[in-house]
């Protein structure tokens, strides 16, 4: 880091610029604002160690909001994910944990990814437009479903069975697509 530049300066100079490319990729300021703090705490982490140098602020601060973004991201996808499928449902929890949180980027990852994210998006097709949009809001929006019921005015109980009609039809069609792999010379 500069020796120029002391870590009050620096928040204060480049807290509005990154709160608003924070803002521009999550929907909550709370969240952004979390983000934010994590950035600097980050940079007062780094600043404690006088083995590590940072050549230029600015990218260091934004390259460290774009990962801490990506990890929120992730984070919200693999909890939202993962509470699709029962516990004892394997096959679809692995299938989660692969759209979820990748522990491979290999080219087979890639692709695997991209199939059942494609297969995931046929399926939501299929569904009538209430089930496919209440399971997209709570699920990849993070909308609780009493918010959804008091803006549409639909009973939270009707948006639960739209959701479970959803989920239930995707567990048959990643069992099917996970059957179908598996049986393919």
């Amino acid at each position: 880091m500069p020796q120029s530049d002391n870590i009050e300066n620096i928040v204060a100079r480049y807290s509005p610029p990154l709160l608003n490319f924070i803002r521009s990729q999550v929907k909550s300021r709370e969240d952004a604002e979390d983000i934010l703090q994590d950035v600097f705490y980050q940079l007062a982490r780094v600043n404690d160690d006088e083995d590590y140098k940072i050549d230029k602020i600015s990218s260091w601060l934004f390259r460290v909001a774009h990962n801490l973004v990506r990890n929120f991201w992730r984070k919200r996808h693999e909890i939202s994910l993962s509470s699709l499928f029962d516990a004892e449902d394997d096959i679809c929890d692995d299938i989660a944990q692969t759209l979820a949180c990748p522990a491979d980027d290999g080219p087979e990852a890639v692709y695997f990814r991209k199939l059942i994210w494609k297969e995931l998006d046929n399926a939501l097709a299929e569904l009538p437009l209430e089930q496919s949009d209440i399971f997209c809001l709570t699920v990849f929006d993070g909308v609780p479903v009493k918010d959804i019921s008091s803006i549409t005015g639909v009973p939270v109980a009707t948006l639960l069975s739209r959701k479970h009609y959803a989920i239930k039809h995707l567990r048959k069609r990643f069992h099917e697509l996970y059957y179908a792999l598996i049986t393919k010379d």
